[in-house]
């Protein structure tokens, strides 16, 4: 028992097309005024309708507004791989508002009209490659006019962040680009499959990063295998995705290794708030996966050392 106890402790329609330009107003999130940024392809129907969807919860509050544009794209995509040009359009757009300190990153996605238009990226999603690029409590609200898989919102995110002075390592956020690509490659290959959600997967990553920022940006790649082995364990998906998922979940972590984003003081909270975040806004999935059946091989280990040991005491006491 004390040895198993030993090793236990050892891509669819994107926001493309024509654009227009337009200018960009400087603000900060430091004084919580939200940023509202707007895809240049919107008509100005569209304009003032997505205005009015992200803006809802602002009750008359004061906001200021960007403006994204193809060349934003370009800009904060595609180093990562995209292939997005000056003339790309934009649709999808957001709003982001800085939150108190240790209140993490929270996303939400709204209908435009009574219609949910982004179609790839989800809200979990958007939590995690929030995190890996290094953006730390916000609020952040996403929506488009037309259907879209809403990449302009993110580079929008990216580009509000920025111009408020905080800037984002590029290399994390080409981290965060391959991140949110795999993790929606992989949703969307088990889609309809029993045993699996996106809620899953996306805590299961999150969890993963807390773990590895204990360790450090020293962390080897078989020390990160082993952690996403206990988490994919810990979420039910050992036996739901493949082995090439995997793999490819475990390279996403080593690439984020790899951009220096464990070398953030506040990574290991944040990420940790995430997954929290995930699993309250999940709730239903997550308590049918925390019943007495379906908790870890780690966990019922440790159970039986303890109750041992406990036993043992009991029976020099007796």
């Amino acid at each position: 028992m004390l040895m198993l106890l030993t090793l236990g402790v050892s891509s669819v329609k994107a926001d493309t097309d024509s654009s227009s330009s337009s200018s960009a107003s400087s603000t900060t999130l430091s004084d919580n005024t939200p940023i509202v940024t707007l895809g240049s392809s919107l008509t100005s129907a569209q304009r003032q309708g997505t205005v009015k969807t992200l803006t809802s919860s602002l009750n008359g509050s004061s906001y200021n507004t960007i403006t994204v544009t193809g060349s934003d794209l370009v800009k904060y995509l595609n180093p990562s791989g995209d292939n997005f040009t000056t003339s790309s359009g934009v649709w999808s757009s957001a709003m982001i508002q800085k939150t108190s300190s240790g209140s993490g990153i929270n996303v939400h996605i709204l209908d435009y009209n009574g219609a949910e238009n982004i179609t790839t990226i989800t809200a979990n999603q958007y939590k995690n490659a929030a995190l890996t690029a290094g953006i730390t409590d916000a609020d952040i609200y996403i929506t488009s006019a037309t259907p879209i898989d809403g990449s302009g919102a993110l580079a929008g995110i990216y580009k509000a962040y920025a111009k408020t002075g905080n800037s984002l390592n590029q290399s994390r956020v080409n981290a965060a680009q391959d991140e949110m690509g795999t993790l929606s490659s992989i949703t969307k290959a088990n889609k309809n499959k029993d045993g699996y959600s996106d809620a899953q997967l996306n805590n299961a990553v999150a969890q993963a990063k807390s773990e590895m920022a204990k360790y450090g940006n020293n962390i080897s790649k078989s020390q990160i295998t082993n952690i996403v082995n206990t988490q994919l364990q810990n979420n039910n998906l050992t036996n739901v995705i493949t082995n090439n998922q995997k793999q490819q979940i475990i390279n996403i972590l080593v690439e984020i290794r790899d951009s220096g984003a464990l070398n953030s003081s506040s990574f290991k909270s944040q990420a940790a708030s995430l997954a929290k975040n995930i699993q309250a806004n999940a709730k239903g999935i997550f308590d049918k996966l925390n019943t007495q059946e379906n908790r870890n091989l780690l966990q019922k280990i440790w159970d039986a050392v303890v109750n041992f040991i406990s036993n043992l005491f009991k029976s020099f006491s007796n």
